[in-house]
């Protein structure tokens, strides 16, 4: 019997190969980063041949790591950087343009004529659960269509697929025979209808969109096919397909409406499963497909995200060059006793929930001859926390649910004083897994689910243990002047584009 269960975790920066043993504990991992791609302001792309070649070349170096073959894997899955969007010929497999990246906003203006002439940009949250923003990917493909002639072309001769990155990969796993994505990316396009789950005639009008360009929408814990390519994994089932943020929520044991995650990757996502009854917000969060396993009802959720949480400190590093690597901006924000005044307001691609503004853009304010690096970086690391507590916030009010701590994954939570100063800002016990990878976890858990690795939902909640718990301990009086400065903060990054 096959001893492990493998992930593809396909992230904005990087791609990972995992391989995780029945205890859900890491046996082996590669990883490889992806160029970032910016041909204009407000526009980045990917190039998906090398997010392929870094899956192969991921998935061969963390086998080889171990010692491991197909023999040892009994199925894989599948997480993956959600919205990106991705247009391919059906004839050569080749890719017709860059991959259009989640945080991409070229598509504003398709959004405003939609919104427009449908009422505002919140007139089809109905169906989808989602506001009409550029974050979609029903919009990008749109803009594909009108505005790059390899993929017109090809849409006309009814020779264009399009999909999201998951269905991107599938395509190539499965030796370019298979179409498909699952309910939590189909849930991100603006084309499926949440209720039915499945593409919808109405929204494919509006957005003038052949379903017979779409993937086949499936649950997100089933076997969908043997894998074809790379080689060293042929045979092996592609079982579990989860977006990025869902399988964190499902690699966290949050299978419980009310339970609630964090990710703090690239961007920052708030999760909380409402159950299997879709709630609407009243507070700019977001309705979401959680997760499906097959034959069992749709698991919904609430979202917030925040564009930029661990893109900050990538950008000190990058762009200000004020530091070198990304664990010394925590080094810089001890240098200092506090803010000093200095707010940074991250908007480099617009404000996402609550705020959902376009127009929006970065600010540093507040500061003065006082103030230097040390500010700025404990400035950007409370901006992040700043950010998930308005999820937060937001999301209790529209589930009318009380949470008593929040679960937190991804790269930044190994920096304490983020951990710290988000428990002391939220005034909520934060609590670290000791298995931190919850989102290629997530995945390997809905592929071992589909192929009996794992029995049941119990069976993987008994896997969660938390590895350290920040309790919080600022005055009320404090966070109270704290938050005062970032909401002033937030209100001077407004209007900076006046026209998208």
């Amino acid at each position: 019997m096959s001893k492990y269960v493998g992930s593809i975790d396909q992230g904005t920066t990087s791609t990972r190969f995992i391989v995780f043993n029945h205890k859900a504990e890491i046996v082996s991992v590669e990883q490889m980063e992806h160029s970032q791609i910016m041909p204009a302001e407000g526009r980045v792309e990917h190039d998906p041949m090398e997010i392929w070649s870094n899956t192969c070349k991921c998935i061969q170096g963390a086998l080889d790591k171990a010692g491991l073959t197909s023999a040892d894997i009994a199925s894989v899955g599948i997480t993956n950087q959600r919205e990106t969007t991705v247009a391919w010929d059906r004839t050569t497999g080749k890719p017709l343009y860059n991959a259009v990246v989640w945080m991409d906003m070229r598509s504003s203006h398709i959004c405003e004529e939609v919104a427009t002439r449908l009422g505002g940009k919140d007139a089809l949250r109905d169906l989808t659960g989602i506001p009409i923003v550029p974050y979609f990917a029903g919009t990008k493909i749109r803009w594909l269509i009108e505005n790059v002639p390899e993929v017109k072309s090809a849409y006309e001769s009814n020779n264009a697929m399009f999909g999201t990155i998951d269905s991107w990969l599938m395509y190539l796993l499965s030796g370019k025979k298979q179409h498909l994505t699952d309910v939590t990316n189909a849930s991100r396009t603006l084309l499926m209808n949440i209720h039915t789950l499945a593409w919808d005639a109405k929204l494919l009008e509006i957005f003038n969109i052949d379903e017979m360009s779409l993937p086949e929408i499936r649950a997100s814990s089933e076997s969908y096919f043997a894998i074809e390519e790379p080689a060293c994994l042929a045979g092996v089932p592609v079982a579990g397909v989860l977006g990025d943020q869902q399988a964190a929520l499902f690699g966290q044991a949050c299978f419980s409406p009310g339970e609630g995650k964090n990710t703090y990757g690239t961007g920052c996502f708030l999760l909380l499963n409402t159950g299997e009854t879709p709630v609407q917000s009243t507070h700019g969060m977001l309705t979401t497909v959680g997760y499906q396993i097959a034959g069992q009802p749709a698991v919904y959720a609430l979202e917030g995200s925040v564009a930029i949480g661990g893109a900050v400190v990538q950008w000190l590093r990058d762009n200000l060059g004020i530091i070198k690597e990304a664990p010394d901006v925590e080094t810089l924000a001890l240098s200092v006793p506090d803010n000093g005044g200095v707010y940074f307001v991250p908007a480099f691609s617009g404000l996402y929930a609550p705020y959902w503004k376009d127009d929006a853009r970065g600010v540093i304010v507040g500061m003065s001859r006082y103030s230097n690096k040390g500010h700025i970086s404990r400035a950007a690391l409370e901006a992040v926390a700043y950010q998930s507590s308005e999820l937060f916030n937001a999301m209790e009010k529209d589930s009318k649910v009380k949470l008593t701590a929040l679960k937190v994954d991804g790269g930044m939570v190994v920096n304490e004083t983020l951990m710290q100063f988000q428990a002391d800002i939220l005034n909520t016990p934060v609590v670290r897994p000791k298995v931190c990878e919850t989102t290629a976890l997530g995945a390997a858990y809905a592929a071992g689910l589909a192929v009996g690795f794992w029995k049941d939902i119990d069976s993987l909640k008994k896997n969660w243990s938390a590895d350290k718990t920040w309790s919080p301990s600022m005055d009320e009086k404090t966070r109270g002047k704290l938050f005062h400065g970032w909401k002033k903060a937030i209100d001077r990054s407004y209007g900076w584009i006046d026209e998208i």
